[in-house]
């Protein structure tokens, strides 16, 4: 029923709602104790745990500063020019992961197949064993011509979880018996298959038997091999479901070497070993998940890659878009700033899944001690025990909190929660999180804890966490209808479900519905809030189709003034979480915030079809607050102290180096700055590799934005359109209108030019583009298979540069991702064209071997406008 008093009826629902969606309190059990023995050496920290499957695109795409920025160890992968999934071809992604970060690149070879279980039988069993063999034979022949640099940092995986595919017991098995049942046809290819790699590249790394778990019958292959020279250089297998399994398995496998390995050239040797697939959708992106995993790896000194169950590109399920990260990556660079050596953790369950877990590291050469934990809620304690004397009597203890932003929201750097001095009491520094001094613990976030020796600046102590709320969706008032609960998502018994807060979100956001939710909320003061809502849209729902994200009407207190249109973002499958943001004035006390399908006025109307999992409320920053990066938290290498510096949006900003000593030099994303402890420099949005050379000392990094303006845009619509290139209505586009279908067969006219950008100065500069990628592959299994695309951009006539932007879910989505270009003068054209890549060897084309299956896009991206702005400073002359 519709009131003509609005602010009355909201001051009515306030006593029947307030509290009814916050979360609710914890219940007040005794705080569990998490004890970290400074004291002890566990062995050199390791750093195994950044590895991902599937989680490279390409040689450009996510950007190289994601993949440094966590240390990226190993990536397993579908073999080169295979048909599995469109993307993540080795030999491309192998380019970009040496470059990025030295790490390894492992060759899933039986991904040159179709389908899951693989449709690889060519006749009988031997027939296609011996054909699977050919295969292999000529993705060796591919490595064998890679430059050395490339060459030395594959692993070769000749075959994944056999016990499921090719040597199990269903339909598409060589011989319809499993392997652990009777192992002599596995093994036998397993013989032959190694012997044949290393005939063509004697130094080669092979890795096996890459089960999906480790079953009791791995010993006898391992008897197998030692037998008949065929022992892998890599132990390979899958723990997808409980990371305290990761510690006993590991044992277990260990135990078998010793025992297998005594009396053999191989006695007293512990093989290398890669969880090749670890963790589930319940678990990938959430820190308080993901750290109990890192903890569990870290401890058996293994490398581990995040399982791929979603999308390829985003470092499963770490990467946003082209170059930003979500709370997952935040709490992979975190553990890769460890160093040093490892500490002994005694967490309150050992070996014990979601319960709080830990690991630790010391390092004398930097004066810190890390630490990163999580994996419950309430009150807890840490104790830091046998603290080294040279922390002093008196130290600095940093906390952050690692927050989950869902699946795909982008997230900035973990939040400071404290900085204060502590007391080293009888080698001892104790911290109550939940008693007042430190916030109490989120199941779903992760912390980071710091301890270096106290230094003069010190603060006097009190934390740096600002209030926060949130509100569970399922909790509030649903009016009108059309909106109900939806779940139970995720949990520990349920994990191939995601992840959301509190296990249930509300749907129904819909077109056609007429609803709303009402959310009481009680802020602390009058001021300026952040509104987060938590959010999805399924990108392939019919009620998508119109339009993409979700529009919804956000009001405070029924009031038609403070009426704002939302989006509620886009996601790969339904329940992949992002987030929308928006800042609203509240006073102090209570009010209801409502999402609603209707504005006010009844104008305006949602289109799309949305859920929302929760509402988030703090104080909004200052618009003009500088952001602070601690030395502390940087990484060192060659010499470089290296930030990771967030950024909302591409454009400009002036870094400044605090209490700096020595000739400092700058370096931004490969870019030589001016001499000097300040200077401007072009930030990517997304994540920023600041390099500081020279400098003696160093203390922290301060980052300002500086205003908008220094560029210039470009409207595609008022560009040059080619061949079959179209300008078509775009309702989110920023003229309304957009161009669509640049690209084609190889050598097409179909492109979009901009025939006069026109600059006053010759020299480099960011092109920000505008676009939008919607284009997906028929799936075959869990995998939704949305393709990326790769624009060849030209400038005044030079070959084109090419760069690949990823997927964003609806062509009426749009993102933005900048590439640098170098302009001359006065007017430039920059055209932009599109095309099926082709195949490793430069000559065919998967749309020739696989005409069925779509693997490779033709097209450019869509393409809304360009921003092109200066570029301070000077490309370095070698990577940095």
């Amino acid at each position: 029923m519709r009131t003509s008093h609005p602010g009355t009826a909201a001051k009515l629902l306030v006593a029947v709602l307030l509290g009814s969606c916050a979360l609710p309190a914890v219940a007040q059990t005794p705080p569990e104790r998490l004890t970290v023995d400074l004291g002890s050496d566990t062995g050199p920290f390791h750093g195994g745990a950044s590895g991902t499957l599937y989680g490279l695109y390409d040689a450009r795409l996510p950007h190289p500063n994601l993949i440094e920025g966590i240390a990226l160890r190993t990536v397993s992968t579908k073999a080169q020019d295979g048909p599995q999934h469109p993307g993540a071809d080795a030999l491309e992604v192998s380019t970009l992961l040496t470059d990025a970060s030295g790490g390894d690149t492992f060759i899933y070879m039986t991904d040159i197949t179709r389908e899951f279980p693989y449709n690889w039988k060519t006749g009988d069993c031997a027939q296609s064993v011996t054909a699977y063999l050919e295969k292999l034979r000529k993705q060796a022949e591919q490595v064998r011509g890679m430059p050395a640099r490339y060459r030395d940092h594959i692993v070769f995986a000749p075959f994944n979880e056999p016990e499921g595919n090719m040597f199990g017991d269903g339909p598409k098995s060589c011989n319809g018996v499993k392997w652990q049942t009777n192992p002599a046809v596995f093994f036998d290819a397993w013989d032959r298959a190694y012997r044949l790699i290393r005939q063509m590249l004697p130094t080669a790394r092979i890795a096996g038997p890459n089960t999906s778990i480790l079953f009791d019958e791995v010993e006898g292959f391992l008897k197998h091999t030692v037998t008949q020279g065929t022992v892998p250089d890599v132990v390979t297998w899958h723990e997808l479901s409980n990371p305290a399994t990761v510690r006993t398995s590991v044992r277990r496998y260990r135990g078998w070497e010793d025992t297998v390995f005594a009396g053999t050239r191989w006695q007293g040797r512990h093989l290398p070993i890669n969880i090749n697939e670890y963790a589930y959708n319940y678990h990938t992106s959430v820190p308080g998940q993901m750290v109990q995993w890192i903890a569990a790896i870290e401890d058996s000194k293994i490398d581990a890659d995040i399982a791929y169950w979603n999308i390829d590109g985003n470092l499963s399920d770490s990467a946003v878009q082209a170059n930003r990260g979500n709370g997952q990556w935040w709490l992979l660079n975190s553990y890769a700033t460890m160093s040093g050596h490892s500490l002994a953790v005694t967490p309150p369950h050992p070996d014990q899944s979601y319960t709080l877990q830990g690991v630790a590291t010391l390092d004398p050469a930097r004066r810190q001690m890390r630490l990163l934990f999580g994996g419950r809620t309430g009150a807890a304690s840490v104790a830091l025990a046998r603290v080294p004397a040279w922390f002093g009597a008196t130290a600095r203890v940093r906390v952050r909190e690692i927050g989950w932003t869902g699946q795909l929201g982008d997230s900035t750097p973990p939040t400071l929660v404290a900085d204060q001095a502590v007391t080293v009491r009888d080698g001892t520094v104790a911290l109550a999180f939940g008693d007042g001094s430190l916030p109490a613990l989120r199941e779903e976030a992760a912390y980071e804890v710091v301890l270096t020796p106290a230094g003069a600046d010190v603060p006097a102590g009190a934390p740096m966490a600002q209030w926060r709320q949130d509100y569970e969706a399922e909790a509030a008032v649903r009016r009108g209808a059309g909106l109900k609960v939806r779940g139970p998502e995720g949990s520990p018994e349920a994990v191939d479900r995601f992840y959301t807060s509190g296990g249930y979100s509300v749907e129904g956001f819909a077109t056609g519905s007429d609803a709303a939710l009402d959310v009481a909320v009680d802020v602390p003061a009058d001021g300026r809030y952040a509104v987060r809502v938590l959010a999805s849209t399924f990108n392939k729902d019919p009620k998508a189709e119109a339009q993409g994200p979700t529009n919804v009407f956000l009001r405070i207190d029924g009031k038609t003034a403070s009426e704002t249109e939302l989006f509620l973002p886009l996601g790969y499958k339904p329940a992949v979480l992002d987030h929308v943001d928006t800042v609203v004035p509240l006073a102090r006390g209570r009010h209801v915030l409502t999402l609603a399908t209707r504005s006010l006025d009844g104008r305006r109307r949602t289109i799309g079809n949305a859920l929302v999992d929760r509402i988030t409320l703090s104080p909004a920053p200052a618009a003009a607050q500088p952001a602070i990066y601690d030395a502390a938290d940087a990484m060192t290498k060659d010499g470089r102290t290296i930030f990771w510096v967030y950024a909302a949006h591409d454009g400009l900003a002036r870094l400044t180096l605090e209490d700096g000593a020595g000739s400092a030099v700058l370096h931004v994303n490969g870019r030589d700055l001016a001499a000097g402890t300040a200077a401007d420099a072009f930030l990517l949005a997304g994540i920023n590799k600041v390099a500081v050379s020279g400098a003696t000392r160093l203390r922290r990094l301060r980052v300002a934005d500086l205003p908008a303006g220094s560029g210039r845009t470009y409207e595609a619509e008022a560009a040059q359109v080619a061949g079959t290139a179209r300008i078509a209505a775009a309702s989110l586009a920023s003229g309304g209108r957009a161009v669509f279908d640049i690209g084609g067969a190889p050598g097409n006219g179909n492109t979009l030019t901009f025939p006069a950008v026109t600059v006053a100065r010759a020299g480099d500069y960011a092109l920000t583009i505008r676009f939008s990628n919607d284009e997906q592959s028929k799936a075959t299994h869990y995998n939704p298979d949305p393709l990326a695309r790769v624009a060849r951009i030209a400038v005044n006539g030079a070959a084109p540069l090419l760069a690949t932007f990823p997927n964003s879910f609806h062509r009426n989505n749009w993102w933005e991702m900048t590439v640098p270009v170098t302009l001359r003068a006065g007017a430039n054209t920059i055209r932009i064209a599109g095309e099926e890549q082709p195949d490793w060897d430069g000559k065919t084309y998967a749309s020739q071997a696989w005409s069925q299956v779509l693997l490779r896009s033709k097209y450019a991206p869509n393409i809304d406008r360009i921003t092109v702005t200066p570029l301070p400073g000077t490309a370095a002359t070698t990577a940095k």
